[in-house]
């Protein structure tokens, strides 16, 4: 990210970067390595068993905080040591320390002792105006000094801000010295107003809660770009001991909290009630705490909690036929049907008469297993009950490791080990991750190092695991090229580990004719899930490998000849000759449309009203059940579960909307625009200097005499002297989307994990399609008139197109930069570019507005050299990079 991008947004490091924008919702801090929270963390630290104490740390982190709170503040502790010491440990586990930290202290001297040897760009919790204002000056100019963000304690000479009026006095007198006096960045400011607890008993601490929600959202309409946070757990103290009602508490407080703006907390995700899970009556008494709704609420909510100790949820169901059956027939129906309700009581069934605990797994889990991976593979099961499948897998093992951990047996008969990765640069794992669910419901283990990950940290994961294959995935077309540099590191290293390649822009062409080529191991390309096991189990097995990888290489060498052999057969003009025979159109009798809106403006939309314009689709292709919305709802095939897939998706595309868990933010642009030097288009932003598009042209010979086309040649030529225009945009709903998917991860729930993100990318694609309707009909209005149902829609069989970057009519990736500049993209609506020019979030859709009703079937095909040296020339860069962003459209 270049200096001074995403400056109003508070952005943090471990290893990887966290960027908390005002679409972040809430980020999740742990709280569990604070000596003065966690009474085994202080056990270890004072013990100095710090590598247990790691564990903690990387407990937290793989349980989904985004930022760990570390605090030595302790009697009979040495913090300073004990933070410097525990910092650098960290520092040297990539697991823990790609997320940020959170060094918290009381102490001066514990906090600067942690900036010192801090990792990338933490916090410090905390500093406040308590000691006067020279020392708060003092501190601050430190933590800027060393890179920090900080959080303020609404808390000054006079004592902690304990009403709604002195927790703002105190924050604005904060921020107005920090912004003024010390210059420190005001994204970098967090304010904690202070939680404490309610329900006490005492008259004055009725409206503890109120008030805080009260100055949360003063603070962030009124001290630009500052956050809010706030240790969550204090205010259910008084309610110790009773974790089902703490739990209510502390969810019903973060959801009015983060109505309210509250940017992040410090909070045990074990200590959470789902807020919609809440238990009606209980939920009812909580809030009437919280909000100070009525009198008698403290008095009531006591009672009610007497009836809520322990665990009083019951199995309400009627026990069905089905469990009457034998253990290992009931562990069956569990995994086929997806059913999770009695898994832990039939595990611990098998386990009691098994020998040892891993034969749970090995012998009646992988029976059941079986099951599904014969009636997945002979088609009588599909995608969806698979990932179902694996939830009841996954939460049945996670029940059984204590007891495996126990027996200290390491000799589980895994299928084999497979490390998966979404290349660098590219952030879409929705294939990947399904791919991993399939292959872990067939006894193979899984190592998934995510998205974005570059070459080196694959290579060094997977000889540190000892893998036996490695799966890599990629949607953008820079994804492979990454894929072929990768494959030619692994060659140089020597490294024997066969390559399965797979992801939206992969192919057997590809893959045979680019990567396999410069790997002497096995390349394999995975066309969908469905064939993973099938591969995967091909390479692994002795008696299958030798003649398998024989036969595919055999079928990737004829591959690769025979489309080398008919890409020199083609001919290609020149990119002079195909200029030559550029489209002519009739500008003379051609007047463009003046739009009703020329400038760049920013779009907020409700998700309910994106819905209707939703393509289902693709989204039931992503679930690998191809067929055309809504006629695969009654196929005689797949429509059964077609059929529940849709209305599970419904259910959670409800919630999504009600409970707005995503935000539609877009901005587009209008300008005047005109086509220069043949292939590009120059277009002039408030009067300022002229920007240019740049585009690139057929160069196939037509043998029918057809035009050979670039997107150039609909916008009118700057020479003829008419006023042509041209759009461009960029929306997302991937803002949350993450944060959610790793809820429903925590608990082993892949199905909707998977779900959400489907979701959220259609979503993206219906606001993109609402947006363009909307750019048609009123902010261009160059088809007012329109009156297209949604089917019409989405067979596009509208005037004009709305091409993107990296689609067959504009292949090139780098135009999206441009796209930025022109929008302010990153700095309005916080959707970056990754440096393979992915959109983070994934949920993103950017691209331009062609008006002109000749560009409506438009596509690029591939382009010959002369036009890759002559298009590197226009943007003044190397021809060795001008053919890597172009190379899957390079002719032979």
């Amino acid at each position: 990210m270049k200096e001074g991008e995403c400056k109003k947004y508070l952005k943090l490091s471990g290893l990887e970067p966290l960027i908390i924008t005002p679409e972040s919702n809430f980020v999740n801090v742990g709280e569990r390595t604070n000596v003065t929270g966690s009474r085994k963390f202080l056990r270890l630290i004072k013990e100095e068993k710090y590598e247990e104490a790691l564990d903690i740390a990387r407990n937290q982190v793989e349980g989904g905080a985004q930022i760990i709170d570390i605090n030595m503040d302790e009697g009979m502790l040495d913090g300073v040591y004990a933070m410097t010491k525990f910092l650098n440990l960290i520092a040297a586990e990539p697991d823990i320390a790609r997320v940020p930290v959170m060094i918290d202290s009381s102490k001066w001297e514990i906090i600067e002792a942690g900036l010192k040897v801090v990792q990338g760009k933490g916090i410090v919790n905390s500093i406040s105006l308590k000691e006067g204002e020279n020392a708060f000056v003092h501190h601050a100019k430190l933590i800027k000094k060393y890179g920090a963000a900080v959080i303020v304690m609404a808390f000054d000479e006079e004592g902690q801000a304990d009403t709604y009026e002195r927790r703002i006095e105190i924050c604005k007198r904060s921020y107005d010295i920090l912004v003024d006096k010390v210059g420190f960045p005001a994204e970098d400011i967090i304010f904690d107003p202070n939680i404490f607890p309610v329900a006490t008993g005492m008259e004055e601490h009725k409206l503890n809660a109120l008030d805080f929600f009260r100055a949360t959202k003063w603070i962030r309409e009124n001290l630009p770009y500052a956050g809010v946070s706030g240790g969550v757990s204090n205010v259910s103290f008084s309610f110790r001991g009773n974790d089902k009602v703490r739990e209510a508490m502390h969810s019903a407080f973060l959801y009015h909290a983060i109505q309210n703006g509250m940017t992040m907390g410090i909070v045990n995700p074990e200590m959470l009630e789902i807020y919609d899970e809440i238990d009606p009556v209980l939920l009812e008494h909580v809030e009437d705490v919280l909000l100070n709704r009525r009198e008698d609420a403290t008095e009531r909510l006591l009672d009610l909690a007497e009836t809520f100790k322990g665990d009083f949820k019951t199995n309400e169901k009627a026990i069905a036929e089905w469990r009457n059956g034998l253990v290992q027939e009931r562990l069956t129906h569990s995994l086929v049907k997806g059913i999770d309700e009695f898994i832990e009581i039939d595990v611990e069934e098998a386990r009691a008469n098994a020998t040892r605990a891993i034969e749970v797994i090995e012998v009646n889990l992988m029976a059941g297993m079986n099951v599904v991976g014969d009636l997945f593979g002979s088609g009588k099961m599909f995608l969806p009950q698979v990932v179902k499948s694996a939830r009841v897998m996954k939460k049945a093992v996670a029940y059984l490791l204590p007891y495996i951990e126990a027996e200290k047996t390491g000799n589980s008969s895994s299928a084999g080990k497979v490390l998966m990765a979404t290349v660098k640069g590219d952030v879409h794992d929705i294939g990947k991750n399904i791919v991993a669910v399939v292959l872990g419901c067939n006894n193979f283990e899984i190592i998934d190092l995510g998205v974005m990950v570059p070459p080196e940290k694959i290579i060094e994961a997977a000889i540190r695991e000892n893998v036996d294959i490695i799966g890599l995935s990629g949607l953008i077309t820079p994804s492979l090229d990454e894929m072929v540099y990768l494959a030619k590191e692994m060659d140089k290293l020597n490294i024997k580990i066969p390559i399965m390649i797979g992801g939206a822009t992969t192919s057997r062409a590809h893959t045979a004719v680019k990567i396999a080529p410069e790997y002497k191991e096995t390349v394999v390309h995975v066309n969908d899930a469905s064939r993973a096991v099938t591969v995967a189990s091909n390479l692994l097995q002795k008696e299958t490998k030798d003649n398998y990888v024989r036969a595919i290489r055999e079928e990737y060498d004829n591959l690769r000849e025979g489309y080398l052999s008919r890409s020199r057969d083609k001919n290609y003009l020149t990119i002079e000759q195909a200029r030559k025979n550029k489209l002519q159109l009739d500008w003379e009798n051609f007047k463009p449309s003046k739009p009703n809106f020329i400038g760049a403006k920013k779009i907020k939309v409700e998700l309910a009203e994106l819905t209707p314009f939703i393509d289902w689709t693709p989204f039931f292709q992503s679930w690998q059940l191809f067929g055309k919305y809504p006629v695969i709802l009654s196929d005689d095939v797949v429509g059964e579960q077609a059929t529940n897939l849709f209305s599970d998706a419904q259910k959670m595309l409800k919630q999504i909307v009600s409970e707005k868990w995503f935000t539609a933010k877009g901005i587009i642009g209008i300008f005047p625009a005109n086509s220069i030097n043949d292939d590009d288009i120059e277009l002039t932003i408030n009067n300022h200097q002229p920007t240019t598009f740049l585009t690139l042209r057929q160069q196939s010979q037509k043998t029918t005499g057809a035009p050979n086309i670039a997107l150039s040649d609909f916008i009118a030529p700057k020479d003829l002297g008419i006023q042509d225009y041209i759009g461009c945009f960029c929306v997302t709903t991937g803002f949350g989307v993450d944060e959610k998917a790793v809820e429903y991860e925590k608990l082993l729930d892949d199905y909707n994990a998977i779900m959400v993100k489907a979701l959220a990318d259609r979503l993206a694609e219906a606001f993109a399609e609402y947006l363009h309707l909307k750019v048609r009909k009123e902010i261009w209005g160059y088809a007012s008139d329109e009156n297209l149902n949604n089917q019409e829609l989405i067979k596009e069989e509208y005037k004009g197109i709305r091409p993107a970057p990296g689609y067959p009519a504009c292949p090139d990736h780098l135009e999206k930069p441009t796209i930025w500049k022109v929008l302010n993209v990153e700095e309005e609506i916080g959707v970056i570019l990754t440096e393979s020019m992915a959109m983070w979030p994934a949920s993103s859709v950017s691209g331009y507005y062609f008006a002109n009703p000749a560009s409506k079937y438009f596509g690029l095909g591939k382009i010959k050299e002369d036009q890759v040296i002559d298009y590197a020339k226009r943007r003044g860069i190397s021809t060795e990079v001008a053919t890597k962003w172009l190379a899957p459209n390079i002719a032979d």
